[in-house]
Parts: structure tokens; sequence; C-alpha cells
């Protein structure tokens, strides 16, 4: 067995993380020109949606649209974040409530209603989860998000002047074309080319070592994010309700994927695929979409959702390969 392989596959998820925030940190304390931090800018800007979508390409090409399977569970998840996210935005709206809990609360409810990762596809395939149960959540939960977000949204934001159409249409554009067109682009490759399909779905791990690449990439722009408002001069305790937030959100989550399909009796590839359902999170939108329309220092929930989940299914990917080890030995 290759070392370095097994290294990559224990460990590869906090390496990427590591390398994503030192080379930001690094980044940012550099005494650059402005065309030379425009370019990395636009570089970093091309290679998080290419990396993306050639991740979800190769993911695609494993599954066939008969795989995507409905399940119970995919409903019950879908009820459980979308009620989570209802009856969080009537509270903030009718009840008097500090600036800080608020901010620690819209956090808390961003991170509830946010899409799931396209990347819990892969991670769900390294932990023999069922991919085509999770790859048709991740488009249920898409649309969830695209028409609960823009409903629910005046409450948390009534000073917002955008009207609901118009934030609609603006998730729409924001997390729909990513998602569709590795999945159309799929469709027609295995028609039009069977050969070259066959060859990249052989390539070991290929979807997996290009997330590694991408969550660097997406690492490094939530630290940039958190950077920015911690210099912001932001009090410390809205910061710390933040956190706590995203840290309930997705403890919450990841919980209860897991609870309801073993309550319910499903196999374990089912209980893995729901489990990373909700609570592998598609943090960039979850940054994006508080920095657009709510109050901007609740993105950062975004980026610390992003280390916590990354943190625990680099933990789950530890564990199966060490399930791996024991029964060949």
């Amino acid at each position: 067995m290759n070392i370095l392989s097994v290294y990559i596959r224990r460990f590869g998820l906090l390496i990427s993380m590591l390398l994503g925030a030192t080379l930001y940190l690094a980044f940012a304390n550099m005494d650059l020109s402005d065309n030379v931090r425009c370019f990395i800018k636009g570089l970093v800007d091309v290679m998080q949606p290419t990396l993306l979508f050639l991740m979800l390409l190769i993911t695609f090409l494993k599954i066939k649209p008969a795989d995507l399977s409905f399940r119970k569970w995919q409903l019950m998840g879908l009820l459980f974040q979308g009620c989570f996210w209802i009856f969080g935005c009537l509270l903030i709206s009718f009840c008097e409530i500090p600036m800080c809990y608020k901010l620690g609360l819209e956090g808390f409810l961003l991170c509830m209603i946010c899409p799931t990762a396209t990347a819990a596809a892969v991670i769900t395939g390294k932990l023999s989860g069922n991919q085509g149960s999770l790859v048709l959540y991740i488009i249920m939960a898409n649309l969830l998000a695209s028409l609960l977000i823009p409903l629910m949204l005046p409450l948390v934001s009534p000073q917002s002047d955008v009207s609901l159409f118009t934030i609609f249409l603006k998730i729409v554009l924001k997390i729909f074309p990513l998602l569709f067109s590795p999945l159309v682009c799929a469709m027609v490759m295995r028609k039009t080319m069977p050969y070259i399909t066959s060859l990249l779905i052989k390539i070991p791990n290929l979807a997996f070592y290009l997330w590694l690449l991408a969550l660097s990439v997406a690492i490094a722009v939530s630290v940039k994010i958190m950077h920015k408002s911690i210099l912001s001069g932001v009090g410390y305790y809205p910061l710390v309700m933040i956190v706590v937030g995203s840290i309930i959100a997705c403890v919450i989550q990841f919980s209860f994927g897991r609870w309801y399909t073993v309550k319910h009796h499903y196999p374990e590839n089912e209980i893995i695929s729901s489990s990373q359902a909700l609570g592998q999170k598609n943090t960039i939108f979850a940054i994006w979409c508080g920095y657009t329309f709510m109050d901007p220092l609740c993105s950062i929930a975004g980026g610390f959702y992003s280390i916590w989940h990354n943190i625990y299914n680099s933990y789950q990917l530890n564990k199966k390969e060490n399930s791996k080890i024991k029964e060949e030995n």
C-alpha cells in the first residue's frame, strides 16, 4: 500500500485547510503591487469554480440518472432545515434580541438553510455512502434554499430594498449553473465519449484530489473574510456568538442526519449519505449570502462552519482508513 496515498486520505482535508489558511495569511502580509494582487485574485476567482466543476464532473460520470433515488430521509432533512430557518427568522422579526446574540442567531440560521456542498458527493463516496441519494438531496437542498431564503429574508434584514425576485434570481444564478453544468456535461460525455469517460473514472481518487485543491482555495477565501472582519474593529463577543452558532449548527445537522436514519433502520450507506447531506455545507454560498443580503458580519459563520465540517470529515476519513487497515491485516 502506498504510504503517501494513505497519509493523504487520512489527513488530506486538514492539510488542505492549513495550506489554504497559510497561503492567504502569507499573501496578506506580503508587500505586493496592486497589479500582482489583482492577478492573484483573478486567478483564485477562476480556479475555484473550475476545480469544483471538474470535481463534480468526475463524480457525475460515475452516477447515472437512475441512481438518483428518492428516500424519506431526504424529505425529513429538508423539513428539518427549512423549519429551523422559518422559525428562526420569525423569532428575529418579532422578538427584541441584543445585537451580539442576533448576529450569532443569524449565523446559525444561515448555516442551517445553506444548501449541501457539492463536494459532499466526493466525501460520501470515500466513506462508502450512497452517492446517488446524496446528489439528489444536493439538488433538492439548493431548490429549498432558493425558495426559502428570499421568502423569509425581509424579516431578518428589513432594511434591504432588494425585491424578492431579485434575491431569488441572484441565488439561482449563484448556485445552479455550477451544479447543473457538470451534470449535463457528464450525461453528454457518457453518450458521446465513452472511452474518455472510462479513462477518467478509472483514475483513482481523482475527484478527491481535486476537492483537496478546491478546499485550499475555499479556506483561503474564508480566512480572508474572517481576517477582514476582525481588522474592522468588531468586538470579540459578537465573534464568539457567531462561532458558537456555527458549531451548534454543525453538530445538530450531522447528528440529526445520522439519528433519523439509524432510528428508522436505514442501511449504513444511507446513514452516511444522510449525515453528509445535512452536515456538509456549501460554505462559500453561506459567506456570499450573508455578505450580500444580511449583516456582513454573520457571513463569518460560513467560514467557521467550513472548518468544523472538514475537521469532522477528516476524523471520519481517518477512522475509515483505520478500518481498512484492520481488515487487510
